[in-house]
């Protein structure tokens, strides 16, 4: 039986709200992500003061957010426990709060340097915690997007579509690209001693940081120019995505090859593989717009001549 939030007019189904599968998937993913972060802790034998710390962070935010979707869960399990939490600015308070303890945790998660479900060369050693808090912080964020468009009515998605075109993808860019510096930089300091930069591996990873920047600077300039004036120039679009589909097309063999340092399943090999994609969805839609602007109709209409005369059949007279 379904109803509807009087305070905010979210519709609820038997007391709970849209967001009920979501809250249920993070009590699922949170679980999972607990007891592999304690597993990983348990089992790392460094000495490194930064390193534990920071798994002890990773194990904190995960029992947190354990306790607290296990009470959002149980709570909207009847209709009027739910009243408490549904809509409200508890549960909007929740969502924010576990979109940045999970932020914090991904990139505590997957970086080499803190033993857990990574390894030294960026090799996911532990998958269920690297998956499932990448699934986590996906699903923070659908949380998130979701109360404020279920009690605001602020559809996040679609004001970005609205926005301006492709504004998603380069902001999709931007995200892949910035993870690529950071992975490039973190390998390039743990593996890349001056003695060695020369070293076929330092230059794939001196590429990837090259990369990352420039990739970064030209999707951030582009979204900056979407959100401020509802538009960017066309022509930079174009020129941007086809600079960086090449430079993306080259990452993809340097990086993610054999020799290179995002060979290993890992950030650096998915983001870096996510980026290509984007800059080709970027390029092909640009290439589908300017063919639009140069024919809008793809093809001069039947009753219009090329030289912009319009043509007229003669007409017999009948009696």
């Amino acid at each position: 039986m379904s109803s509807v939030d009087t305070n905010t007019g979210e519709p609820l189904e038997q007391g709970r709200s849209q967001r009920f599968s979501y809250w249920v998937a993070f009590l699922v993913f949170s679980t999972i992500t607990l007891g592999s972060a304690v597993q990983e802790k348990n089992r790392y034998e460094g000495s490194d003061a930064d390193a534990i710390k920071n798994q002890k962070w990773a194990v904190a935010c995960s029992a947190v957010t354990f306790a607290f979707t296990t009470i959002m869960v149980v709570l909207q399990l009847h209709p009027i426990t739910s009243l408490f939490v549904v809509g409200t600015r508890i549960e909007g308070i929740l969502c924010i709060l576990l979109l940045a303890f999970w932020a914090a945790t991904v990139a505590i998660v997957s970086d080499a340097s803190h033993g857990l479900a990574v390894n030294e060369n960026g090799e996911v050693q532990n998958g269920n915690l690297y998956y499932f808090s990448w699934a986590g912080f996906v699903t923070s964020i659908l949380l998130t997007v979701s109360y404020l468009r279920g009690v605001f009515g602020v559809d996040v998605a679609g004001e970005m579509q609205n926005r301006s075109a492709r504004l998603t993808t380069w902001a999709g860019l931007l995200a892949s690209s910035l993870i690529v510096l950071g992975a490039c930089a973190n390998i390039f300091d743990q593996d890349c001693s001056p003695q060695v930069e020369s070293d076929s591996f330092c230059q794939r990873t001196k590429y990837g940081l090259s990369l990352g920047a420039v990739a970064t600077t030209f999707s951030l300039a582009v979204v900056v120019l979407k959100i401020a004036t509802t538009a960017a120039p066309f022509v930079v679009e174009g020129i941007f995505s086809f600079i960086l589909t090449v430079m993306y097309g080259f990452g993809v063999a340097f990086i993610t090859g054999a020799k290179g340092p995002g060979s290993a399943i890992g950030n650096l090999y998915y983001f870096t593989w996510i980026g290509f994609l984007c800059c080709f969805v970027l390029l092909a839609n640009c290439y589908e717009e300017f063919r639009g602007i140069k024919s809008p109709n793809g093809e001069h209409s039947a009753g219009e001549a090329s030289n912009g005369d319009i043509q007229v059949d003669a007409i017999d007279d009948t009696i």
